[in-house]
């Protein structure tokens, strides 16, 4: 299995609710990666992944969780010229829905 050939900065976002928002700040453009804990598997793998994000070139980056779920992000410097200085914090964490009864 071929691991990435590139430098990458690994953020394990543990169990997020749909709707959170995560706001990364970058000290130079790199690729922002967003995915569930199966596709980091994949993409520490080498193998193909689904990811949300993309290149960043204007920092900080507003991402929202889109499922329910484990997610992991990636800040990596695949196509740029080196690994950027990352940091990652949670903007808003929505509340839980009550259901009427």
């Amino acid at each position: 299995m071929a691991k990435p050939s590139f430098r990458f900065t690994h953020y394990d976002l543990k169990d997020q609710r749909a709707g959170a928002i995560i706001e990364v700040t970058l000290s130079a453009v790199n690729n922002v990666r967003l995915m569930t804990a199966p596709n980091f598997q994949r993409f520490k793998e080498g193998l193909d992944y689904k990811y949300l994000g993309g290149v960043a070139k204007k920092s900080p980056v507003k991402l929202t969780i889109p499922d329910t779920a484990h997610w992991h992000l990636v800040v990596d410097m695949e196509g740029h010229h080196g690994l950027a200085e990352s940091a990652v914090k949670m903007v808003t964490v929505p509340t839980p829905q009550r259901r009427a009864s």
